[in-house]
């Protein structure tokens, strides 16, 4: 299937590694070229190489709590390749703990960049994007259910959710679609450091892959062709959906 990716611009956030990376690298596979942003000068350089150079992608240090990050982003794509097409916003995962355990100020810190500054990118994106233009959310499972250990995460995402649904309902008219993707137990660093918080990583990583019709973790590169579908016009009538990327690990419809 050719995903009418070739030519198009997207912004990819938090992609120096993980799942917006494997996101970014799946985009420029089907020809598209991207904008990358993480918070440290180097990640962001070796992302940037490791996509094809500086023909296919423009990296950006940037934090997504931060009040400008938004804005610039806009301006980056723009300035670099003239056009944007769609904007995955990914940021990384909140700290484990509890709700009793986990002081204020890590809520407060949480809140800044896994909700008020996604919906930032969202909006500074909306005034930009034209008819065919896609903002996607990365979320979690813990949209649907709360996943033990991870509090914040299943405080928050449940509501960033909320509000791209209701983005989706505003952008519709405008031909502009919003969706969420929503990964479980993908391999990647995040996951694999939460495994090892246990008193047996090994023991952990077993008990999950058998709760998991598909008997396994998925691989980075899984998410990042869901990803790459989904903002592309391939799947231009998919919109305010919650996407699972999880190997049949939730249960409910």
């Amino acid at each position: 299937m050719d995903l009418g990716l070739a030519g198009r611009v997207y912004i990819v956030t938090a992609a120096t590694r993980g799942l917006g990376f494997a996101s970014a690298r799946e985009l420029v596979a089907d020809g598209a070229r991207v904008v990358v942003t993480g918070r440290e000068e180097k990640s962001v350089a070796a992302a940037v190489d490791a996509l094809g150079g500086v023909e296919a992608a423009e990296g950006v240090v940037a934090d997504n709590a931060a009040p400008d990050t938004a804005e610039r982003l806009m301006g980056a794509a723009l300035a670099r390749f003239g056009r944007l097409d769609g904007v995955l916003i990914s940021v990384g995962g909140p700290a484990a703990g509890t709700v009793l355990g986990t002081p204020e100020s890590a809520w407060r810190e949480a809140f800044e960049s896994v909700l008020l500054g996604a919906l930032r990118i969202a909006r500074a994106a909306a005034d930009v994007l034209q008819e065919g233009g896609a903002i996607g959310f990365v979320l979690s499972s813990s949209v649907r259910q709360p996943i033990p250990g991870l509090a914040v995460s299943n405080g928050l995402r449940p509501g960033l959710a909320m509000a791209a649904k209701s983005l989706a309902n505003e952008l519709g008219p405008e031909g502009i679609r919003v969706f969420g993707l929503l990964p479980a137990r993908i391999d990647t660093e995040r996951v694999q450091h939460l495994d090892g918080l246990s008193a047996d990583p090994a023991a952990t990583r077993s008990t999950h892959e058998a709760s998991i019709p598909l008997r396994r973790y998925g691989r980075p590169d899984e998410f990042g062709k869901v990803a790459a579908f989904a903002l592309s016009p391939a799947a231009s009538y998919l919109t305010g959906i919650m996407i699972p990327v999880d190997g049949g690990a939730l249960q409910g419809l």
